[in-house]
C-alpha cells in the first residue's frame, strides 16, 4: 500500500528534510526511523521537497510504500506518539500505487517572516528573521512583480554546480505588512536551493534602498549568485503547502 503523509515541523534543530549519513538530525530521517520500528522493516519515504536546516514547515508531504495495508489512523497514532514533540504527521491517507509526493507535486507554497521591531520577540525568535529595522514595502512590491513570471532563476540559486535547469515559474508574491512584521508568500511550480531566501534577501536589500526596486531584470541577464541579495537567515521561512492535481 502507498500512503501520502502530510508532516508539520519546527526546523530549529534539525539538519534540514533529508536523512544523512553523518547526524540523525533529520526530518526524513525521524519518520523514518519511527515507521521501521512500527513495521519491523527498513523503511524509505519521498519527500515532496528538501527544507533546509533550520527551516519549518506545516504542510510538507511524503509518499511512503508499505508491505501490507495499514489502518491510516493506525499509522497516524502510532507515529506521533513516538515522533518527537517539534514533528508531528498531520494526516495520513491511501493513493494510488503510482503516486509519488515529489514527482507529482505541481507547486509549492513558501512564507518568509521578517522582524521589524527594535527588540527581538522572545515567543517568535525561531520563526521569524529579526531585521530590527522598518522596509519602504512599496518598492519591496514594486521589485516583486518583477520576479512574478516564468524566468532562469540561476542568479538566485545558491548551488553553483546545478546542472539542472534553473527556470521556474513563480505566480504570486505577496508581501504583507503588520505591525513589527513584514510577511512574504511566495507560490510557484518549484524552488531552487535556497532560492526563497535568496529572494527574500534581495527583497529586504530592495526595501533598505541598497539596491533599485527596478533591478531585477538585469539580475536574470546576469545569470550568478553574486549578483543577488544576501540569503536571508533559515528561521523565517516555512513551507506553508504542497499542491497537487485534484485528479
Amino acid at each position: 500500500m502507498n500512503y501520502l503523509l502530510t508532516i508539520e515541523y519546527e526546523g530549529t534543530r534539525y539538519e534540514g528534510w533529508q536523512r544523512q549519513k553523518k547526524t540523525t538530525q533529520t526530518i526524513q530521517g525521524k519518520l523514518e526511523q519511527v515507521l521501521s520500528r512500527m513495521t519491523e522493516k527498513e523503511i524509505e519515504i519521498d519527500g515532496a521537497g528538501r527544507t533546509d536546516a533550520g527551516v519549518h514547515a506545516k504542510n510538507q508531504t511524503a509518499s511512503v510504500h508499505l508491505a501490507k495495508k495499514w489502518d491510516p489512523k493506525e499509522i497516524l497514532q502510532y507515529m506521533n506518539q513516538y515522533l518527537p514533540e517539534d514533528i508531528c504527521v498531520k494526516s495520513v491517507e491511501p493513493v494510488s500505487e503510482r503516486f509519488h509526493a515529489r514527482l507529482w507535486a505541481e507547486g509549492k507554497c513558501y512564507s518568509y517572516r521578517i522582524g521589524t521591531d527594535e527588540q527581538k520577540s522572545v515567543f517568535d525568535r525561531k520563526f521569524r528573521y529579526h531585521l530590527g529595522e522598518a522596509l519602504d514595502v512599496e518598492a519591496m512590491r514594486r521589485a516583486a512583480q518583477d520576479l512574478v513570471g516564468t524566468h532562469d532563476f540561476k542568479s538566485f540559486c545558491g548551488n553553483p554546480k546545478m546542472k539542472k535547469s534553473t527556470v521556474r515559474t513563480i505566480t504570486d508574491i505577496v508581501i504583507e505588512e503588520s505591525e513589527h512584521e513584514i510577511r512574504i508568500v511566495y507560490t510557484g511550480n518549484g524552488f531552487l536551493q535556497y532560492m526563497v531566501r535568496i529572494l527574500t534577501g534581495t527583497l529586504i536589500e530592495v526595501g533598505q534602498h541598497r539596491r533599485d526596486a527596478d533591478s531585477m531584470p538585469e539580475l536574470f541577464e546576469r545569470m550568478e549568485r553574486k549578483f543577488a541579495g544576501v540569503t536571508a537567515p533559515a528561521e523565517g521561512l516555512c513551507l506553508e503547502r504542497v499542491f497537487y492535481s485534484k485528479k
